[in-house]
């Protein structure tokens, strides 16, 4: 007897009862995210009505959460790296200005797990209802042979929304405008590859377990720490901002220039901040040139702001977090980024 096409396709890896089972608890949970704008998402595509705008600009953007989802399978902790992909994306929108308002998943890995599936959905549901951000679409794909047993990929795409005359170009920065911070919670979602390099993950994963007094808590714990999201806290003095640099990939180095017009560049006083100690156990530990950690890592700094001198008062008052750490300078080489 010939086998039915789904046994045919469970002899090559893949099962399609599992793929359901994933679908509806994604579903679900994905409902109790709906904003009123959301007219359907059980379609081929999902739609959302754009209300309340004047001269609306979208504002779009993908990221992954990369290896940190390594730390998360070998501790079987998956709902924090969910929460990690929504916080980035909105963040990384936020840099123009934006509103989130709706977001897509994409989770691929060997074979479905739906209890892993769950936990990675409710960490994206948690993100998503705390940021205003509808979960209206998504796709898991089951991949044997692409990816290895346990190990997952999680991808994240948003839509957001900002008025045309409110977009944050970094035009009217000018000479001696003052850069303000706000922490991150840790290494945020970068940095990953270099940190299990540095510990020995993949060799030894029980490292993880090793608990750190100057962390106060495990390896483990603190490199699932949740990549904070910006949005709530800094959406009422957007319009005191001049610009935005989400410090991800690349550091300060790699994402203030972005933000700066040419002939100036940021000069950050690294004293001005604390440093956390997660940084300073990864430089000890990995014996790590300063300049190479300010390359990689947020340092304690996940977001960096460019505002006039008179909104300094007023941005603080709104934000008691935020720390003046640097200011706008005149440069015209090639270095626009300089840390001392």
């Amino acid at each position: 007897m010939e086998p039915t096409t789904e046994q045919a396709y469970a002899l090559a890896g893949v099962d399609i009862h599992l793929a359901d089972k994933a679908k509806k608890i994604i579903a679900r949970q994905a409902r109790t995210t709906f904003r009123s704008e959301v007219l359907g998402s059980e379609f081929f595509g999902s739609m959302f009505q754009l209300t309340g705008y004047h001269e609306p600009v979208l504002v779009s953007s993908t990221d992954g959460v990369g290896t940190k989802l390594k730390i998360a399978s070998l501790l079987g902790k998956n709902d924090t790296v969910g929460m990690d992909i929504v916080n980035h994306c909105v963040n990384d929108i936020l840099c123009c200005g934006a509103e989130p308002l709706f977001f897509l998943d994409y989770i691929a890995m060997e074979k479905l797990r739906p209890e892993q599936i769950e936990a990675i959905i409710s960490g994206i549901v948690q993100a998503c209802r705390e940021a205003g951000c509808s979960l209206i679409g998504g796709e898991t794909a089951e991949m044997p042979g692409i990816y290895s047993q346990g190990n997952y990929d999680l991808v994240g795409f948003i839509v957001g929304v900002v008025e045309k005359k409110n977009i944050l170009d970094s035009s009217s920065i000018v000479l001696d405008d003052v850069i303000l911070g706000l922490p991150s919670s840790g290494l945020h979602t970068n940095g990953y590859s270099l940190v299990r390099r540095v510990f020995d993950i993949d060799a030894n994963p029980s490292c993880l377990n090793k608990l750190y007094p100057e962390l106060g808590k495990s390896l483990g714990e603190e490199l699932l720490q949740v990549h904070r999201c910006y949005y709530p806290q800094l959406k009422p003095a957007l319009p005191l901002i001049k610009a935005i640099a989400h410090i991800t990939g690349g550091g300060f180095v790699g994402n203030i220039p972005r933000i700066l017009p040419r002939g100036l560049a940021a000069h950050l006083k690294k004293h001005s901040w604390d440093i956390l100690p997660i940084f300073k156990l990864i430089q000890k530990k990995g014996d790590i040139k300063e300049t190479e950690m300010y390359r990689v890592f947020n340092m304690g700094i996940g977001m960096a702001f460019v505002c006039s001198p008179r909104e300094v008062a007023k941005i603080v008052s709104i934000l008691p977090q935020a720390k003046v750490i640097g200011g706008i300078i005149k440069r015209e080489d090639e270095e626009r980024v300089l840390i001392n």
